[in-house]
């Protein structure tokens, strides 16, 4: 039995707790960016250790722009966490994907302003490639675990994220609509741009909650409406990880786990030492120690 966490789940809102969680530890985790949403919570679940993590913290008191981003992901990476699955309430910007639907997103459109989106700063330059934000290979394990729930699930989709914490107005989610976007939400960036700079495989289980503000026949998204659609079927998250976990593919054949070994471009010896020890636990195999 595995005593690491390999798989990690970021719970959006509405899922605060993972029911059927055993042998669990609370950790308290400090990191180089500061303390995570919550403390982390590893335990067994369908035979796998996994961690699980309230992306707003215990009662959802943290706003969108301020999840510490950087030290959830660092912290699950500490851990030995090496996937992730995230949960995510989203709108939808499509007349096909129904609130009460399941989305797993294939791209990802960042509108936030005011949020860090990388780990690699301070003198020590990565540029990492993001053409497909999402590990392909997870999420359509996602979407057949989804799928397997007998919910109504989609693949596929642009997903926006906003800063939030206010909803759209009707000329922005009219201009999301004819940029092509297919769900909306305030969180899933720069998470998965994190995700991937950490070489961790990410993907999105996106549960449609409202059809934003733009949709003529429908009331205006108000958090009444999303608390009412994430709370009339909250098994169906749950129940779709439990089903990922049981048939989940641990040997890992994409191209995450080796996602910096071409994104380094500053010099070795112009690392300042502070930031090479501070980013040491995603460089130490691509930048070995001098002794």
């Amino acid at each position: 039995m595995d005593s690491q966490p390999s798989i990690g789940i970021i719970g959006g809102s509405g899922i605060y707790t993972m029911p059927g969680l055993e042998d669990i530890q609370k950790l308290d985790i400090a990191t180089p960016f500061g303390k995570p949403s919550a403390p982390i919570l590893t335990g067994l679940l369908a035979g796998k250790r996994v961690a699980f993590l309230a992306r707003h913290g215990i009662g959802h008191h943290i706003s969108p722009s301020e999840i510490p981003f950087r030290a959830n992901i660092y912290a699950l990476k500490s851990l030995g966490v090496q996937q992730i699955i995230s949960a995510s309430a989203s709108g939808s910007l499509r007349e096909d994907y129904v609130p009460g639907d399941m989305v797993i997103p294939d791209q990802l459109f960042d509108f936030t302003r005011n949020r860090k989106r990388t780990f690699f700063e301070n003198g020590l330059v990565a540029h990492i490639n993001v053409a497909q934000p999402y590990c392909e290979r997870l999420s359509q394990q996602l979407y057949r675990a989804t799928a397997s729930t007998g919910s109504n699930v989609h693949y596929g989709g642009a997903f926006i994220t906003v800063e939030g914490p206010r909803f759209s107005t009707k000329i922005e989610s009219h201009t999301y609509r004819a940029w092509g976007m297919s769900i909306i939400g305030m969180t899933t960036s720069p998470e998965a741009f994190l995700a991937r700079e950490a070489e961790l495989c990410y993907a999105v289980l996106a549960h449609v909650t409202d059809y934003d503000v733009w949709h003529t026949d429908e009331a205006p998204v108000t958090v009444e409406m999303v608390i009412e659609i994430l709370n009339r079927n909250p098994q169906i998250a749950q129940k779709a990880i439990l089903n990922l976990l049981e048939d989940i593919d641990v040997e890992r054949n994409c191209e995450c786990p080796t996602a910096l070994s071409s994104a380094i471009i500053t010099q070795q010896d112009k690392i300042p030492p502070d930031t090479r020890e501070k980013l040491s636990i995603f460089v130490d195999k691509y930048l070995p120690r001098s002794n």
